[in-house]
């Protein structure tokens, strides 16, 4: 079974555009690997973060930032597809 991909976001800060991007870019990038991506909207003000299945890769709140999308690509690759070669958007 394909892990599906949760991005958790404050609809009162303004960030659902945001979230949408990110879902995009992890849709267009991993479409063999996952399920899906689900948006939702936090009742906390501020939340920002992206699980995949139980397992939260990145949280807004715990690094004091939002992540880069090249960044959000490695995590997610990492561990949908640890092989999986990002291109331009690979570590380098």
């Amino acid at each position: 079974m394909k892990p599906t991909i949760t991005i958790l976001y404050c609809p009162k800060c303004g960030w659902m555009l945001r979230s949408a991007y990110m879902a995009q870019e992890l849709l267009i990038t991993f479409v063999d690997d996952i399920y899906g991506i689900t948006l939702v909207p936090s009742e906390i003000s501020g939340r920002f973060s992206v699980a995949i299945g139980e397992e939260v890769i990145f949280d807004r709140k715990i690094a004091g930032r939002f992540p880069e999308i090249k960044e959000l690509k490695q995590l997610v690759r990492d561990v949908v597809n640890p092989d999986k070669d990002l291109g331009h958007s690979d570590k380098k």
